[in-house]
């Protein structure tokens, strides 16, 4: 039996756990579930006992109560186990897997306890001292179990997982994820199991269970949709205080007679004037507001939650994006969001602070992750530091009437996990037909399209959706083309003026796909560029995958990302791009960064062209490396 994972107390006020960034801030970036924090939790990250099931016996033999003891390994969890990180690093087929751990943790009166998972690719079972608690499929989404009645009297605890994730399943999303043994082309190592925080949490019987915030920046307004487990309580108040730079903009008190709550709260007099543009969030001014949410029956305060939100637009209109009601260029960077010692799962949290430094150091004013959900605190350091992010379903692969239940399902969930987040601009439900392979010709897929989109606009009204980026879109808020030649003047031939536009949509067609099909015209939907360049530098000599072009030296990347970036920057018919690609990712070495996030080429030599001036948008110049209220000297720490 390989030893015992160290046991981890609740009940300890020392036990490791994460406050806020700034003394008095409720706007922690470390917490596992940035916008909805309270103090007392404690992480159960670390190591695991941890055992294959490759002949699926587990179940049977009682693996989840007493039966025999097969956890012969330990595994670091979060990472999984395909991963170097995981202490096991074995990229082989596993189909089911099995984790098991002990903490320490009793029950308080007036209180439950519960059991997080960020995420677990792809079916988790989870039991606590032998007692099921939770089931879950969907690999990018988080799940809670409410562990209280399970508790043992001793405070000694036992929770085991049996995590399922089949590698050979194409109606499975699983993004760039490989079905084959080795890594091959453009997909990547797998990412298996536990991949994303787990974490205990003390928590009132009567508490605020969810919240999500949408503004409304012609109004300066935020809308506060609550959901409580109140039991009936007449008496119930929520007490709600916004404040931002430390002056408070709302400290309003209301009546809770229902199990949800949604009030909209104004932060200033609908006025347009310049002098209310400091409540504006945008990556050049991240703007955000605090907010602290207090549950009060009598005088008596029953849960206390932080949280924040801001205060921003997005929107397209006459071949134009505008954000806060401004047109606006994106200057997006595609990123894989894959490390070579995690695999899907970010090294720690220091990790994905850097990577949202990375991307502004670089020039970029977002990103666009691509098939990929994020790790909420990535989101919330885009929150904080300014990067727009540009949200995408990660792909299955075959077109089934189980595929469709499964996106459906998954895709609801990270809907309801981050449409709180300012940063988030746009949905992207499916990615160059992936899934839909017939898109053009299969009426049935077509209508998967387009009711992936409106079910998005139906949830989410206020973002941008683009039902199937790259091409062969049926309905879209913005016609995104992927376009790799590997020159510039290609480029300017093809998006030079409205005509050629006009002519590359209708005519050229990249990649030999119809970006527009039938019923979808563009009537002034406005034109993004969503992937192109992808210029390989393998420093490393790997022979890897070259991508769609590759340099010798530095100097040759900079040429060639100068050449094509300048050719869309030139245009006034295009509204943004997506370079491809922020960092090599395993056998892709087209990254502007190494796979270990080192510059291929002297970071301000791809600055200063990303942020030259965009003709489609000539006031958009951007003058000065900003962070908001953050100095770039603490990039150096």
């Amino acid at each position: 039996m390989a030893p015992g994972p160290t046991e981890h107390d609740l009940n300890d006020p020392a036990s490791p756990s994460a406050g806020a960034d700034e003394p008095g801030s409720s706007v922690d970036p470390h917490h596992p579930r940035p916008q909805l924090t309270r103090p007392d939790w404690v992480d159960l990250c670390g190591p695991w006992d941890f055992a294959f099931d490759d002949d699926g016996v587990g179940i049977a033999q009682l693996w989840h109560r007493t039966g025999g003891d097969p956890f012969d390994r330990v595994i670091q969890v979060p990472f999984p186990f395909e991963s170097p990180a995981s202490g096991i690093g074995d990229t082989g087929f596993h189909p089911v897997v099995w984790y098991r751990r002990t903490f320490t943790v009793t029950g308080r009166p007036g209180h439950r306890v519960l059991l997080h998972f960020g995420a677990v690719d792809y079916r988790a079972h989870v039991w606590v001292n032998g007692a099921a608690v939770a089931f879950h499929e969907g690999g990018n989404t988080p799940f809670t179990a409410d562990i209280t009645s399970a508790l043992d009297a001793s405070g000694t605890q036992t929770v085991v997982v049996r995590a399922e994730d089949s590698p050979w399943d194409l109606r499975q999303p699983r993004g760039k994820q490989d079905w084959q043994r080795e890594a091959h082309a453009i997909w990547y190592d797998r990412t298996s199991g536990i991949w994303q925080p787990v974490w205990l949490e003390h928590v009132p019987d009567v508490r605020i269970r969810t919240l999500r915030w949408a503004p409304n920046a012609d109004a300066r307004s935020v809308t506060m949709t609550v959901r409580v487990r109140a039991d009936r309580r007449d008496a119930l108040r929520l007490r709600v205080v916004l404040t931002q730079r430390g002056k408070v903009l709302a400290d309003d008190t209301y009546a809770v007679d229902h199990a949800e709550l949604q009030r909209t709260i104004t932060l200033t007099e609908n006025d347009m004037s310049l002098g209310h543009s400091d409540l504006l969030w945008s990556p050049e001014h991240p703007n955000l507001i605090e907010a602290e949410l207090t549950l009060i029956e009598g005088g008596e305060v029953l849960d206390r939650v932080g949280s924040y939100t801001a205060v921003r637009s997005i929107s397209a209109s006459h071949d134009r994006l505008l954000l806060n009601g401004r047109p606006y260029f994106l200057r997006l960077v595609l990123a894989q969001g894959f490390w070579p010692e995690s695999h899907l799962a970010a090294p720690d949290a220091d990790a994905l602070r850097r990577e949202v430094e990375l991307v502004k150091e670089l020039g970029f004013n977002g990103v666009r992750l691509h098939q990929k959900v994020e790790d909420p605190r990535f989101l919330a350091w885009c929150d904080r530091l300014g990067v727009l992010v540009w949200a995408e379903m990660p792909a299955a692969y075959e077109f089934s009437p189980m595929t469709i239940q499964r996106l459906t399902r998954e895709w609801l969930e990270i809907l309801e996990r981050d449409a709180s987040h300012p940063c988030v601009i746009a949905w992207v439900p499916i990615n160059e037909s992936w899934g839909v392979p017939a898109l053009e010709r299969s009426t049935a897929q077509q209508d998967l399209v387009r009711s992936l989109y409106h079910l998005t606009k139906a949830i989410d009204p206020d973002r941008l959706v683009i039902g199937n980026d790259g091409w062969e879109q049926p309905v879209t808020d913005v016609v995104t083309v992927h376009d790799y030649t590997s020159r510039g003047a290609v480029l300017r031939q093809r998006y030079g003026d409205w005509e050629k536009l006009e002519h590359t949509l209708t005519r050229t067609q990249p990649a030999y796909r119809v970006v527009l099909l039938e019923g979808a015209a563009r009537e002034g939907t406005p034109v993004l560029i969503s992937e192109f360049g992808g210029i390989s530098l393998d420093l490393d000599d790997r022979h890897g995958w070259r991508g769609y072009g590759a340099v010798r030296n530095a100097d040759q990347l900079v040429q060639g990302y100068t050449d094509l970036v300048t050719a869309l920057l030139d245009s006034p018919a295009v509204v943004g791009f997506c370079w491809t690609q922020l960092t090599d990712t395993q056998q892709e070495r087209n990254g502007l960064l190494t796979a270990e996030r080192q510059p291929k080429a002297a970071m301000e030599r791809i600055r200063a062209v990303t942020t030259r001036v965009a003709a489609a948008v000539p006031g958009d110049a951007i003058d000065e490396f900003s962070y908001g209220d953050y100095a770039p000297g603490m990039l150096e720490s």
